[in-house]
């Protein structure tokens, strides 16, 4: 018998907008009735014999009091630790990866050390635990690229509700950022102006050691995949092979360059230098430059760092 909590987020949690990432001012949980297919899930995981509560959080905090009953023992020094013999289980109804994004930041948020305080028994090459596992129930039908779909993870109630129950767990590469939050899915550093069109602009971007721009380039657009969702940017094919499992970040540049002709003038064509390792760094160079993390937007002025947390989170899989 087991206990499954099925979290969904309130409108505007996790998506960026008004409340942003810390989001505190979203409507209380009790003016939210859960969706249908939320109760389906719940309805197939009772049925499968499965003791299920639905919660709604409005608020981060709300959040956190869900994760920490995933909590373990006591440790001799002091650190929260999730617990590897939990028998709860959490399902994740998200609208959007950016909903999925609010409650794995969280996770990470409650179990990771100081880094003053790493523990002997943490992963080498790691600042977080495994965290524990959940699933993705996807609340809109139609979407056929978000996360759940591009790791074929299952998408209808029924399916989510027999793959919580197996028990069976996949686990996937995390990025951390030093803005404090993570990525599941891609981030694409760049903006639009009100036609469409890309907005070049300059920064040095590097990843471990290698250079894909010193700062002196015209950039369209910077895809930083942990998976295959940011592939593609205006049409054009940027990264070559997403994979949320490989432990490394694969990073690409598209940058305008001219080419010469032999009678007929010259040309622009777009160049994407691409490159893989573990952590990638994007510094601006001049001045504020938008961006999408998990399809939450946002802006950066100052240089920002993505880097991989191999096998760190987990999902359930059929």
């Amino acid at each position: 018998m087991y206990d499954v909590v099925l979290l969904s987020l309130a409108e505007g949690q996790g998506s960026g907008g008004a409340c942003g990432d810390e989001c505190g001012g979203c409507a209380p949980a009790t003016a939210c009735a859960p969706r249908v297919p939320v109760l389906k899930c719940a309805d197939a995981l009772t049925a499968a014999g499965a003791r299920v509560e639905t919660i709604t959080a409005g608020s981060d905090q709300e959040i956190d009091e869900v994760i920490a009953r995933f909590d373990g023992p006591a440790r001799p020094d002091g650190l929260t630790w999730p617990d590897a013999d939990s028998k709860l289980r959490l399902v994740v109804a998200s609208a959007t990866d950016g909903q999925l994004r609010a409650v794995v930041r969280r996770l990470v948020r409650r179990y990771a050390p100081p880094p003053s305080k790493r523990p002997d028994d943490l992963r080498a090459g790691r600042t977080v635990p495994d965290l524990p596992p959940l699933a993705i129930l996807p609340l809109d039908a139609s979407n056929t690229t978000d996360l759940a779909a591009q790791l074929g993870l299952p998408r209808t109630p029924e399916a989510v509700a027999a793959a919580v129950m197996s028990g069976s767990v996949r686990r996937l590469d995390l990025l951390r950022n030093d803005g404090g939050s993570v990525t599941v899915d891609g981030a694409l550093v760049g903006g639009m102006d009100d036609d469409g069109r890309a907005v070049p602009w300059r920064g040095r971007v590097e990843v471990d050691d290698a250079v894909l721009s010193n700062g002196d380039d015209p950039i369209l657009a910077c895809a930083i995949g942990n998976s295959a969702g940011y592939a593609e940017f205006a049409g054009l094919r940027m990264l070559a092979d997403g994979d949320a499992v490989d432990g490394q970040v694969e990073v690409a540049v598209a940058v305008p360059t001219i080419v010469k002709q032999r009678f007929r003038g010259s040309k622009m064509r777009v160049e994407v230098r691409r490159a893989r390792g573990r952590a990638v760094s994007v510094l601006p160079r001049d001045g504020e430059i938008q961006f999408l993390d998990d399809g939450v937007g946002g802006a950066m002025s100052r240089k920002r760092s993505w880097w991989t947390e191999a096998g760190a989170w987990a999902v359930y899989a059929s």
